[in-house]
């Protein structure tokens, strides 16, 4: 991509941190986006700090993702700052490791909301602008266990919201392929960062990092995977198949 603009969703922390640090350079815009504007030492503007000394130029965003006005308010303020878009990245999502019989109508919205319909809404917002950039491409986060149905008695909701993702992924892959946009998703296992470590072994034998992430990164975004939409990679060490 030659001065390629990139939206990172969540990009304050964790793997949209990694990923924001790892695509900047000289020439490209980075859209960073976070919750809430938390002042002049967030963790948002450290990212945004150490990317600029890469040579980037960033624009930060804030918004509550579950909130439709924020959300839309955010989005008038993307189409305030380019014409065009080169890569989106979907990585917001929302887990709560709670019992299915515990989860609250509020919990379960929210993390509907912020995982599933964000990401939907975003992508249909951003897609003229990624059509007038192609070819262009969205990169959706899933979840390791996001391609199949099986029983999640635990943080059912964040299941369900990542499995929407993969729906949409490939919903969103077939209607936008020709305009030579291409809408894959990486689905992370566990990583040594997640918010939980199982108890049983992970089949490679260590737990993922973020290096494992940016490699599927480059991929999608080389011209080896031209001829790649709609596709689910799955990072997980072999964790749960």
């Amino acid at each position: 991509m030659t001065s390629p603009v990139v939206l990172i969703t969540g990009a304050e922390r964790g793997v949209g941190r990694a990923m924001a640090l790892h695509l900047a350079g000289p020439g490209v815009h980075l859209l960073l986006h976070t919750r809430r504007d938390s002042g002049p030492d967030s963790p948002l503007q450290e990212v945004a700090a150490q990317a600029s000394a890469k040579g980037a130029v960033c624009s930060l965003l804030f918004a509550e993702l579950a909130d439709c006005v924020q959300r839309d308010a955010m989005l008038d303020r993307v189409d305030q700052i380019t014409p065009k878009l080169n890569l989106l990245i979907n990585n917001v999502g929302v887990f709560e490791n709670l019992p299915l019989e515990s989860i609250t109508p509020a919990q379960w919205q929210h993390t509907l909301d912020a995982t599933l319909s964000a990401g939907f809404h975003i992508t249909q917002r951003a897609a003229p602008r990624l059509i007038a950039a192609a070819p262009a491409q969205v990169i959706n986060l899933g979840d390791a266990a996001a391609d199949r149905i099986s029983a999640h008695p635990r943080a059912t909701h964040y299941h369900i919201a990542k499995m929407g993702v993969h729906l949409l992924t490939r919903s969103f892959a077939q209607t936008l392929a020709p305009h030579r946009v291409r809408v894959n998703m990486i689905s992370p296992g566990i990583l040594e960062n997640s918010a939980e470590i199982p108890g049983l072994p992970i089949p490679a034998g260590r737990l993922g990092g973020f290096q494992d992430i940016l490699a599927a990164l480059d991929f999608l975004i080389s011209p080896a995977a031209d001829y790649i939409t709609g596709a689910n990679i799955p990072v997980s060490g072999g964790w749960n198949l």
